[in-house]
C-alpha cells in the first residue's frame, strides 16, 4: 500500500478510537482512551491494510484486464480465508488479551460466534469496496491504453495513406505517359514494354498497400522493373546496381520503401548521358542501402520530403531501429532497417468506433450491475442478521435468504466473468475450424 494510504488508515483510526471511548466508554481514563486508540488502531490497519495489500498484489499478479475470470475466483476464495483469519485474530487480540474479557477456551466454544461472523461481514464489505475500487482503476487504465492503440492505429493509417499518394506521385505519372506518347509514335515495341512495366509496378502498389512488411526480394524484384521503366525514359542518362546478400533476400522492410527513394535520386539530382546518375542498392550492417552520386539540381522551392519522411514514420511504427541519412559533398546514402522476423498476422482493421463504444459501455453497466449486486448483498446480510439476533436470537433464520441471494450473486457473477463458458468458444471454435 501507499504511504497516503497508510495515513488516511490512521486518521480513520484515530477518529474511530475517539467515537468508541466517548460513546461506549463509561470510565474516561486515559488508560481507557489509549486503550481504545490500540485497538482500533490494531482492527484497522489488519483489516484495512491486510486487505489492501492483498488487492495491490492481486492487481500485480492476475490484473483485471488480462485474467478476469482467473482474478475473480482467486479474490473470492483469498479474501473469505483471509478476513475469516484475521477477524478471528483482532477479536481474540481484542477480548482475551487486552481487555481480558474472556478466556482462551471461551472465545473458541461459540460465545463470540455472532461478534466474529458480524465482524467478519464488515470486513468482506471494506474488501469488496477495495477489489471494487481496484477494478475500475484496472477498467480506467485499460480504457486509456486503448484509446493510446486507437491513435497509434489512426497515425498508421495516416502514414499509408501518405504513402500511397506518393507512390502514385503525379509527377512520376505525368512524365511517365508523355514518354509513353512520345514512344508510341517513335518505337511501338518499346512503348509496348514501357505499359507492360507500368501495370506491373502499380499491380504491385495495389497488392502490398495494405502489408506493413514484405521481403527484401519482393522489394528487389519490383525495383528492378521500376529500374526498366527510369531506363526507358532517361535510356544512358541513368544506371543501375544490384548487390544483395542471398541471405538478406527473406528478410523485410517497409514496401515501396525502394520505389520512393528511387523516385527521389530522380527527382533531386540531374543526370546527362555524359554524366551519368548511379544508383546502388546493396545491404550493409543489417541495412538495406540505396546512395547515388550526389549531382543535386537546383529547386525551384525547397522539397517538402515527404517521401522520406513517410519511410521514417512507417519503421516508427514498427521498430526503434531507425532509418539514417548520409550525405556528403560525392554522394548521398538512405539505409533502411532489415527486420529479421515478420509480424504473425496482419493487424485486424479497427472497428467501427460507435460500435466499440457501445460493447465497452454495455460491458461497463454488466459490471456495475454485478459489484453493486455483490455490495448490496453484503450490507443487507450484515442488517438481516443484526435484525434478527435483535427480535428472535433463539430463532435464526437470516440463513435462508443469505442463501437465496446469495446463490443469485454467484449465477450473476458467473454470467458477468464467463465462468464456465470456455467449453462452448472452444467447442465453437472446432466446429468452425472443421468447416473450413
Amino acid at each position: 500500500m501507499k504511504r497516503k494510504n497508510f495515513i488516511t488508515l490512521a486518521w480513520i483510526s484515530l477518529g474511530t478510537s475517539m467515537f468508541f471511548f466517548l460513546a461506549f466508554t463509561n470510565e474516561k481514563t486515559i488508560e481507557n482512551f489509549m486503550l481504545t486508540v490500540l485497538i482500533s488502531f490494531m482492527y484497522s490497519f489488519f483489516l484495512g491494510a491486510g486487505n489492501g495489500l492483498i488487492n495491490d498484489y492481486l492487481n500485480k499478479k492476475f490484473p483485471w484486464s488480462e485474467a478476469t475470470t482467473k482474478r475473480g475466483i482467486i479474490s473470492i476464495i483469498v479474501i473469505l480465508i483471509t478476513n475469516t483469519v484475521l477477524v478471528y485474530f483482532c477479536n481474540y487480540m481484542n477480548f482475551v488479551v487486552f481487555q481480558k474479557a474472556a478466556t482462551t477456551q471461551e472465545y473458541f466454544t461459540g460465545r463470540y460466534n455472532f461478534i466474529n461472523w458480524f465482524t467478519i461481514n464488515v470486513a468482506l464489505l471494506i474488501s469488496a469496496f477495495l477489489h471494487a475500487k481496484g477494478f475500475m482503476d484496472e477498467l480506467k487504465k485499460t480504457s486509456k491504453k486503448e484509446v493510446v492503440e486507437q491513435k497509434l492505429i489512426a497515425k498508421s493509417a495516416n502514414a499509408q495513406f501518405e504513402s500511397l499518394k506518393n507512390q502514385l506521385d503525379p509527377h512520376f505519372l505525368f512524365n511517365s505517359l508523355n514518354v509513353l506518347s512520345s514512344l508510341i509514335d517513335e518505337n511501338p515495341k518499346q512503348a509496348q514494354k514501357f505499359t507492360s512495366s507500368m501495370s506491373k509496378i502499380y499491380r504491385y502498389v495495389l497488392e502490398q498497400k495494405d502489408k506493413e512488411l514484405v521481403t527484401i526480394q519482393d522489394e528487389i524484384d519490383f525495383a528492378k522493373t521500376y529500374c526498366e521503366l527510369l531506363k526507358t525514359r532517361f535510356e544512358d542518362s541513368v544506371d543501375f546496381e544490384f548487390n544483395v546478400s542471398e541471405n538478406d533476400l527473406r528478410k523485410f522492410v517497409v514496401p515501396l520503401s525502394l520505389q520512393l527513394l528511387l523516385e527521389n535520386c530522380i527527382k533531386h539530382n540531374f543526370a546527362t548521358s555524359s554524366k551519368p546518375l548511379i544508383i546502388t542498392i546493396f545491404t550493409q550492417n543489417d541495412c538495406l542501402c540505396i546512395e547515388n552520386n550526389l549531382q543535386a539540381r537546383e529547386q525551384l522551392k525547397e522539397s517538402a520530403g515527404i517521401g522520406l519522411a513517410n519511410i521514417v514514420q512507417r519503421y516508427a511504427l514498427l521498430t526503434k531501429r531507425n532509418v539514417f541519412i548520409e550525405k556528403s559533398e560525392d554522394y548521398f546514402k538512405v539505409k533502411l532497417p532489415v527486420l529479421e522476423e515478420k509480424p504473425l498476422a496482419e493487424k485486424p482493421k479497427p472497428e467501427n468506433d460507435n460500435l466499440a463504444y457501445e460493447r465497452a459501455h454495455k460491458r461497463v453497466k454488466e459490471l456495475k450491475s454485478f459489484y453493486s449486486n455483490l455490495i448490496s448483498y453484503v450490507i443487507v446480510t450484515i442488517f438481516l442478521i443484526i435484525l434478527n439476533l435483535i427480535t428472535s436470537p433463539k430463532q435464526l433464520w437470516f440463513y435462508w435468504p443469505l442463501m437465496g441471494w446469495g446463490i443469485g450473486v454467484i449465477g450473476h457473477g458467473m454470467s458477468v466473468f464467463a465462468i464456465g463458458k470456455s467449453w462452448e468458444d472452444k467447442k465453437i471454435r472446432e466446429i468452425m475450424e472443421k468447416k473450413k
